[in-house]
């Protein structure tokens, strides 16, 4: 894609163990990761005389180092009110029950951000079951390949501290009061299942967590769960969605880099990026039948180790599975694997 022409009122993101003010009551701070992805943003709401907490980082002990950092330095002898967590990815809850008993603070989130990281992350076993083997070995990858990206590849997953026993649900349409502003509820589809977005109309400010990002176009995958499943095209109609209801010169707080104004300009140039996506593997699938992994290498020539390769290989499916639902792309199984071809 060519280079982002968008507005970013904070050149640097704040160092380690710092914060900064994006907005009136708004506080960013970023945490560290352990994969090339490196940073994850958490934000801090003024909640009334109390912090709201948005997203916790990854359950590593350099993330954890980060948040004592954090404590012990410009948040020292704050209170917290709660901790509102975006999606069930490890970078996003991986420190949610860590940091609900160490502040002594509710979790909210939506109900399939719970149930997912327990389903997925909390476990055990569950992404070395066969059906996930199935998954992938049906779709054209070695059985190396396979076992590698459900070990080594999604490690990853694990990174995340027991949930608290009970949350308090949040649903599209709800409204949460905040130091006198009020956040409406958004979820979106694709990256992630009912991801949480923050919404404040009369400041202009938006929280899309990994829906939207600056730099980057966010992981969009099928998984063994949901083999048929349709996350692109989820994720296309949550982009309109968003463009429906927040205005293009919002403040827009992402998960991942920096914050940015420009909002639609960007919607509109991941829209674009996936449609160009589809059309290369158009042009592929009319030469001859590809499987999914065949197609890999096609939109992803440099993926570099197995954990990357499994956000690939997912995501090149996505692409796959969007193109048969519109009719675009035929499915035959030969030999026990999955091609697909051009419609005819």
């Amino acid at each position: 894609m060519t280079d982002i022409a968008l507005d970013f009122p904070f050149a640097d993101p704040p160092a380690p163990g710092a914060v900064i003010e994006v907005a009136p009551g708004i506080l960013w701070a970023r945490l560290p990761l352990p994969y090339r992805l490196d940073h994850v943003n958490v934000y801090f709401i003024d909640d009334g005389g109390a912090w709201a907490i948005v997203d916790t980082g990854i359950g590593d002990e350099d993330c954890r180092a980060a948040w004592e950092a954090l404590l012990a330095g410009p948040l020292a002898g704050a209170r917290f009110s709660r901790l509102i967590v975006t999606h069930h990815h490890p970078d996003h809850i991986g420190l949610a029950g860590w940091l609900c008993d160490r502040l002594g603070v509710p979790l909210q989130t939506s109900l399939s951000s719970y149930l997912g990281c327990v389903n997925i992350s909390l476990s055990p076993g569950a992404m070395e079951a066969q059906t996930y083997r199935d998954f992938y070995r049906s779709h054209g990858m070695t059985r190396d390949v396979a076992d590698a990206v459900l070990t080594l590849g999604h490690g990853y997953l694990r990174m995340v501290t027991p949930l608290p026993a009970s949350f308090r649900r949040l649903v599209q349409g709800d409204t949460l009061a905040m130091g006198g502003r009020e956040f409406e509820v958004m979820t979106s589809e694709g990256h992630a299942q009912e991801q949480v977005m923050l919404h404040c109309r009369a400041a202009n400010i938006f929280l899309p967590a990994d829906e939207v990002l600056a730099r980057i176009t966010p992981n969009v995958s099928v998984w063994a769960v949901d083999p048929d499943g349709d996350p692109l095209g989820l994720f296309l109609r949550s982009l309109a969605m968003i463009e429906r209801e927040v205005a293009e010169d919002a403040l827009v707080l992402p998960g991942h880099h920096l914050p940015f104004r420009g909002l639609h300009k960007r919607t509109r140039e991941l829209a674009e990026h996936h449609v160009e996506r589809c059309a290369r593997i158009a042009e592929a699938c009319a030469e001859r039948p590809q499987s999914v992994a065949d197609l890999v290498p096609l939109l992803f020539p440099k993926v570099q180790d197995v954990h990357q390769l499994g956000f690939a290989f997912n995501e090149v499916h996505a692409h796959v599975n969007y193109m048969i639902y519109r009719g675009d792309l035929h499915q035959r199984s030969h030999n026990g694997i999955e091609r697909v071809e051009t419609a005819r």
